[in-house]
């Protein structure tokens, strides 16, 4: 999962996050270089979340940019925290308020609003067990990225409600979900596309269209090796 915080474009910027979305993380870090400190942050964090490997790295890059910007390093904190403690990869006893805080603090920043809006409904949904406190943040969100233009937001908050639809009994969940894995595909948001079919097929009856996606989902886990998606499948 990723934070595409809204950002005047450069070429370099652009293409290290077109290869991010890709889940070519390497590749996405050499174009940076050493020197862009709050992009090499925004990699490694994203590549935490996806592969729970080089944690080290992306906790000395987010202290790095701690120094610089304490709110956008802050919302970075926060995720490796919430990443260490949603698949166990050595929580620390302070995660949780740091997952808090972090996302909290961005929620007041113009830069980071509607991407820390929807974190506060993942902690919402899965710290808080507050689904209703939940949809209120991922459907805030949802008009953020809508009013923004910001297509990995709108497939992440879509992808949310529409699980929370469905929860309810709601089967114009479905639908949500189709819509965020056809935005992520779009975007050529490899990982992140990979987990919206494992989700939607998991939300299909079993049949031919719910083995395929699960078999492009397994195929891109192993290819990018995205760790814990690879061990659901």
């Amino acid at each position: 999962m990723n934070m595409n915080t809204t950002y005047m474009m450069n070429p370099v910027e652009d293409a290290a996050r077109s290869l991010k979305r890709a889940g070519l993380w390497d590749p996405a870090l050499d174009i940076a270089g050493a020197d862009s400190t709050s992009l090499r942050a925004e990699i490694l964090t994203d590549g935490f979340w996806w592969r729970l490997e080089r944690s080290d790295e992306a906790e000395a890059a987010v202290a790095a940019l701690l120094e610089e910007d304490s709110v956008l390093g802050g919302f970075y904190d926060a995720q490796l925290a919430y990443t260490r403690v949603l698949f166990r990869v050595g929580p620390r006893a302070d995660d949780g308020e740091r997952t808090r805080a972090g996302f909290s603090a961005a929620a007041d920043d113009e830069r980071l609003a509607h991407w820390a809006t929807f974190w506060l409904g993942v902690v919402a949904e899965h710290g808080d067990h507050a689904p209703e406190q939940a949809v209120e943040h991922y459907t805030q969100a949802l008009d953020g990225a809508l009013e923004d233009g910001d297509l990995m937001l709108e497939s992440y908050a879509t992808r949310h409600l529409g699980g929370q639809a469905l929860e309810n009994g709601d089967m114009s969940g479905l639908d949500l979900l189709r819509r965020s894995y056809h935005l992520r595909a779009a975007l050529g948001a490899r990982p992140h596309t990979a987990a919206a079919a494992a989700t939607l097929a998991d939300s299909l009856p079993p049949g031919s269209e719910a083995e395929q996606l699960k078999r492009t989902a397994a195929r891109t886990a192993r290819e990018l090796r995205l760790t814990w998606l690879a061990e659901a499948l």
